[in-house]
């Protein structure tokens, strides 16, 4: 993550966190997408924020470069690292799975965290990447309020072709992906296979 967007999440940590109960429709279907790949074992997860996603994913241990964020990870019961997914501080082959959520389009070098994330993973191992879809009705709408944004005036979105690019790129097996907010954050909404429409997307890779 980008000194800036540290800094950022650091001061509004307050504010992102009460996103999660302002859109819990949105919230939960982030969730149900999100368990449709993710598998049992040890689990990490990069860019944890406020562990909103790591309780409820299983995954035990966390990193991210605010300390804000993290003290309410480690309320959530998450063991918190402080530091950034371009330099993992864990031994090659340690995690059955690693997840990214909405953490690439804040980091200056998303492959770079991509290749670490599959060095600290297992072989067979799991790298699940979630992120809003540049190109649907959620990106879209993203980037037009971009300039009234505290969160996402820093941010860059990608496509599902430049994020599978980057699986590529690391020597990931991409896998599938599955998809939600088709058309609104307002409605919790059953998750669906592909990557075509969904707001917010979920790719999943495996290391071979």
């Amino acid at each position: 993550m980008s000194i800036n967007s540290a800094n950022l999440f650091d001061k509004n940590w307050e504010r992102y966190d009460d996103w999660f109960e302002k859109n819990i429709n949105a919230y939960f279907s982030e969730l149900k997408v999100l368990k449709k790949v993710i598998p049992e074992g040890f689990g990490l997860e990069v860019g944890v924020g406020s562990g909103r996603f790591a309780q409820p994913l299983g995954a035990k241990i966390g990193i991210d470069p605010s300390r804000n964020m993290l003290t309410l990870a480690k309320k959530r019961c998450i063991q918190v690292i402080l530091g950034t997914g371009e330099n993992l501080p864990f031994n090659d082959l340690t995690f059955d799975f690693v997840f990214v959520i909405v953490t690439l389009c804040f980091v200056e070098n998303p492959v770079s965290v991509m290749k670490e994330a599959g060095r600290v993973l297992k072989r067979g191992g799991r790298l699940i990447v979630g992120e809003i879809n540049k190109d649907s009705w959620l990106g879209k709408f993203y980037e037009d309020k971009r300039d009234k944004s505290e969160f996402y005036k820093l941010a860059v979105f990608y496509s599902v072709n430049e994020i599978i690019e980057m699986f590529n790129k690391v020597g990931i097996r991409y896998a599938e992906s599955h998809q939600t907010l088709m058309e609104s954050i307002d409605i919790e909404e059953e998750p669906k296979r592909g990557a075509d429409k969904g707001g917010f997307v979920v790719l999943s890779g495996i290391k071979e």
